[in-house]
């Protein structure tokens, strides 16, 4: 990856209170918020765009349900005046919301994603951007995932259901890396 001259969005997905509740425990990689912390800082301190996705969630039964005590973004990555923020009801931050628009209003062709959880709207985010055209750099230090059950029972820990996700994402859809490596380029 080459050094970027130009601004490049950071895009911090579905970090919010919701995340925390018991329904999501098992979560590997527990660092991932200082993480995002860490990037948006150096965003900030560049006055580079910042863009939040908040799910709100139509299901009321969900954690991220829209009118829900948990909805909210994590303090720790509250969105500052005149960053942008976007609200979704579908898993990809795409569909249904104008971020592709915002985007291409920033002149932007790659972004940085974060957050939450790389083998769900993670997943879908990056293969819609990827469809559209867009460069997606994925710091693998900067998301999680929590262990998924099969159909027949079968349970896959998180660390597992990270590892796959992120390797079948490399390459085809999106540039997985690290944190420090994002740093070192930008």
């Amino acid at each position: 990856m080459s050094v970027q001259t130009d601004p490049t969005p950071l895009v911090i997905l579905d970090v919010q209170d919701a995340i925390d509740q018991p329904v999501w425990n098992g979560k590997n990689n527990p660092n991932y918020v200082t993480v995002i912390q860490r990037l948006l800082a150096h965003w900030r301190q560049k006055n580079w765009p910042v863009v939040h996705i908040k799910h709100n969630e139509p299901t009321t039964t969900s954690t991220y349900y829209s009118h829900g005590p948990w909805n909210g973004i994590k303090a720790e990555v509250e969105p500052l005046a005149g960053e942008t923020i976007i609200a979704k009801k579908q898993n990809s931050a795409f569909v249904g919301t104008h971020l592709d628009e915002v985007l291409k209003g920033m002149s932007a062709t790659r972004f940085v994603l974060t957050g939450v959880v790389i083998h769900n709207s993670m997943d879908a985010t990056v293969r819609v951007g990827k469809a559209l055209g867009y460069t997606i750099i994925l710091p693998s230090d900067a998301t999680t995932a929590v262990p998924v059950r099969g159909l027949e029972g079968r349970s896959w820990d998180a660390a597992t259901v990270y590892d796959l996700t992120l390797a079948i994402l490399d390459g085809e859809y999106a540039h997985v890396t690290t944190s420090d490596e994002v740093l070192g380029w930008i």
